[in-house]
């Protein structure tokens, strides 16, 4: 896929730009289960010649002996995923995730086991209104200072 793809953590810290991206998956194992605190891991693959950290770095954990996460220090949101041939991007940190949709499954074998059945399951009303809500969270879209308060001095 080429575009632009713009994304980030949810306090700003941290954003990147993507101008081609590759295969999108959602990863059964439990590595990624643990990494995204999650019941898999949403991964599309970038190319690093066309990757830009536009702001600050993802601070690396090496997972296994080949594997480095990459996530935000300050807020811990899941970023990246560093492997020897390249990188994969959290398809949940891109400003505009409905527009990647995972192509394939990587390590059915071992997924819960239950969730085949995950989307089976009554639809609860919500609680409170959304609409109420006050994010604290970066928005979806590029900013030239965050946070907002340092955009105001």
């Amino acid at each position: 896929m080429e575009g632009v793809f713009t994304g980030g953590c949810q306090c700003g810290a941290v954003r990147f730009r993507a101008e081609k991206l590759g295969r999108a998956s959602i990863c059964h194992c439990r590595m990624c289960q643990k990494a995204f605190g999650s019941f898999f891991g949403p991964l599309v693959g970038a190319d690093l010649a066309h990757l830009t950290w536009t702001r600050g770095q993802p601070t690396l954990f090496r997972s296994s002996a080949k594997i480095k996460r990459g996530f935000c220090s300050k807020c811990g949101t899941p970023l990246s995923y560093h492997y020897p041939e390249g990188v994969d991007l959290a398809i949940g940190a891109l400003d505009h995730p409905e527009a990647i949709e995972p192509q394939v499954q990587l390590n059915h074998a071992v997924r819960l086991p239950w969730i085949d059945h995950l989307f089976e399951k009554p639809v609860a009303e919500q609680e409170y209104d959304v609409g109420d809500v006050v994010s604290f969270q970066h928005p979806d879209h590029d900013t030239v200072v965050w946070p907002p308060e340092e955009d105001e001095a």
